[in-house]
Formats: C-alpha cells, structure tokens, sequence
C-alpha cells in the first residue's frame, strides 16, 4: 500500500485547496421588472419568461 514518506506541507496543502472555495449564483436582471433572478427561470416577482406571462398573480 502506498504511503507518503513525508507529511504534506500546509502551503501545498492550501494551494490544492485553492480552488475548492463555494461561489454564489448568478443573479440576472428580470427585463420587465428588473428584480433579481436567477437564469432560464420564471421571474419570482412578475411571473414572466421569455417575454410573456406564464405565472398569472392576482392582485
């Protein structure tokens, strides 16, 4: 079985780790109400996609 001859420095150890770190989603902007949402998804505040109305809220 292998096993290392000598323990991992924690500067390589980080380095590996570099990229390992979480990133947030990307937020695009509704076109009709400009509110945050997520890509290729329903607008959460007016209902819309792709230009037309697919959820109908009632006000």
């Amino acid at each position: 079985m292998a096993v290392p001859k000598r323990k991992t420095s924690q500067a390589r150890r980080d380095k590996r780790r570099s990229h390992h770190a979480l990133t947030g989603p990307g937020m695009n902007r509704c076109p009709q109400c400009h509110s945050p949402k997520l890509p290729h998804r329903v607008c959460p505040t007016c209902g819309t996609y792709k230009g037309r109305e697919v959820i109908s809220f009632e006000e």
